[in-house]
């Protein structure tokens, strides 16, 4: 994580990515701006939910709000929806892999709100899971708790965050806006260490397909407290409000 915060709190889970250093000033000023913004939604426990396109840079724009609300003197939690996935050795039982099957089926949304997003929002609960089931390891980290203080932020990323299922926790709704071929061309240039030749067509038959899904079924965009256009790391702008 280079040199994070000591307020905030990550997850265990080895797929982790690096609080990238400042990409220009108008990008601190954003983060900064939109920190404000959710802080506004009250002193106690505040859950902040970030979504968009895969590779849209949510964990990225996680990472850095993060250091932001730390820096003004809240605690803060970061998690990931990938580290709740079910288990990739029961993958037999059921489809993952089409884009229809990685929507229906990927995320473990019972295990989200039991291990982290229930117990983040019930005042009386003292910590809370950031991880369930490693996505490199396929370790159980379920047992591995943080502490939750009164006050504490939990800043969540990932595709989906505003499915029926969840979308009831969050305090404030940000997405990441980019285009799907911008998503498609980032997302496979990305993961080519582990897909090789065949990063593109995951991306555009599998996590494209499951995210217009999503859009269609789920119309998130509507709930959004912040949309954030985020095609150029060193130039992103609120479009909503």
């Amino acid at each position: 994580m280079g040199s994070p915060d000591t307020r905030v709190r990550y997850s265990v889970s080895t797929w982790q990515q690096p609080c990238p250093p400042p990409a220009s000033p108008e990008r601190t000023v954003l983060v900064k701006q939109v920190a404000e913004q959710a802080l506004t939604r009250g002193d106690g426990r505040v859950l902040v939910g970030i979504d968009g396109f895969t590779a849209a840079g949510k964990t990225s724009f996680g990472h850095e709000l993060a250091e932001e609300i730390a820096g003004a003197g809240r605690p803060v939690l970061r998690a990931t929806l990938d580290d709740f996935k079910k288990p990739w050795k029961d993958r037999h039982l059921y489809d993952r892999e089409s884009g229809e099957g990685y929507y229906r089926n990927a995320y473990d949304y019972e295990a989200v709100r039991r291990l982290l997003l229930e117990p983040a929002r019930t005042p009386e609960a003292a910590s809370c899971a950031l991880c369930g089931i490693d996505p490199l390891t396929q370790l159980d980290h379920s047992g591995t708790t943080t502490p939750l203080a009164a006050d504490s932020v939990l800043i969540v990323d990932g595709v989906f965050a505003f499915r029926p299922e969840i979308d009831k926790y969050w305090d404030f709704r940000i997405w990441l806006d980019v285009d799907a071929e911008l998503s498609v061309r980032r997302g496979a240039e990305r993961d080519q260490d582990w897909a090789g030749s065949e990063a593109e067509s995951i991306h555009r038959n599998r996590y494209l397909v499951a995210e217009r899904i999503y859009l269609q079924e789920a119309d998130p965009l509507k709930r959004m407290d912040a949309v954030i256009d985020n095609t150029a790391f060193d130039r992103p702008r609120i479009v909503q409000p």
